[in-house]
């Protein structure tokens, strides 16, 4: 009787331990909705009067945001969404950096069907969805 209980609580044990690390550490819920992507949806682009919602609303389809703040404590809205990039539809993800102040947002990167795109494209695809 004594084995089994050692034996039970050997395997009790690691199982306890990595489901705490899996509570604290594992797959976490996006953020959807809170004051940064609300910020970031109602800025304009450089040199337009048109919002960044308004812009990849009228380009894109099944739109996504979601919030983050990276490691280094930089907070991170990410837009989601069904793009056309040279006459084809993608899949675009584009960040947008917001100081915590909520005062300024800056580019951040784009993907392209999980690919990055350089700067340059970026602002120039940017500056194209402000036009439109």
């Amino acid at each position: 009787m004594g084995k089994l209980s050692k034996r039970t609580i050997l395997w009790i044990v690691p199982i306890g331990i990595l489901g705490v690390f899996w509570y604290f550490y594992g797959p976490q819920k996006d953020i959807t909705d809170n004051e940064y992507i609300t910020y970031v949806k109602n800025y304009s682009f450089e040199n337009s009067s048109k919002t960044i919602e308004s812009g990849f609303a009228s380009a894109c389809e099944n739109p996504y945001w979601v919030y983050f703040e990276t490691q280094k404590g930089q907070d991170v809205v990410e837009f989601k969404g069904d793009c056309p990039v040279n006459k084809k539809t993608e899949k675009v993800n584009v960040q947008f950096l917001v100081d915590r102040d909520m005062t300024n947002v800056r580019y951040g990167a784009m993907l392209v069907d999980n690919k990055m795109q350089e700067e340059a494209d970026r602002d120039k695809y940017l500056l194209a969805l402000s036009d439109e």
